[in-house]
């Protein structure tokens, strides 16, 4: 049995050091579901529908704008590249970044609802207004949103 070398014993510490610097801070999952006291949209946005068909090539480009085109701030940035909430920016948001994946908290959601507040933000959050985005890309980015949902088909 070889004898225990100071060489050996100081990559244990940098290990351990690495790890737990490098461990993301929130080791649990994101809650499910969210409590939230998000401000209710006007009636004209609550009761609208998404105009465009669930089809693959609209929730292609939702999922584009997600992860890489949306401005000012791609949503992968806060909501993580799965969409549950655990994006790299959102470790020190309070409240804690919507999880799209989460039934519980998004078959409450209507797509109006929604749309309202990528256009406007949410006020009392870290979500920005995206109002420079054509209503057809929000649609997109919805119809992308809600396949992340099992519930919704």
């Amino acid at each position: 049995m070889k004898p225990y070398s100071n060489k050996s014993g100081f990559f244990h510490i940098l290990l351990l050091v690495a790890i737990v610097l490098y461990a993301p801070v929130n080791l649990q999952a994101t809650e499910c579901p969210q409590a939230r006291n998000t401000l209710k949209a006007p009636v004209e946005y609550l009761e609208k529908k998404n105009p465009l068909r669930k089809e693959p090539r609209h929730i292609k480009k939702g999922k584009v704008l997600a992860h890489i085109k949306a401005k000012p701030l791609a949503c992968k940035q806060c909501h993580g590249m799965a969409g549950n909430g655990e994006g790299p920016m959102s470790l020190r948001m309070n409240p804690k970044p919507r999880n799209f994946t989460c039934d519980l908290t998004m078959d409450g959601i209507s797509d109006g609802q929604l749309f309202w507040i990528i256009k406007n933000g949410s006020k009392g959050t870290s979500m920005p207004a995206y109002k420079h985005l054509p209503d057809k890309k929000i649609w997109q980015l919805i119809h992308y949103i809600r396949s992340l949902n099992s519930s919704i088909s």
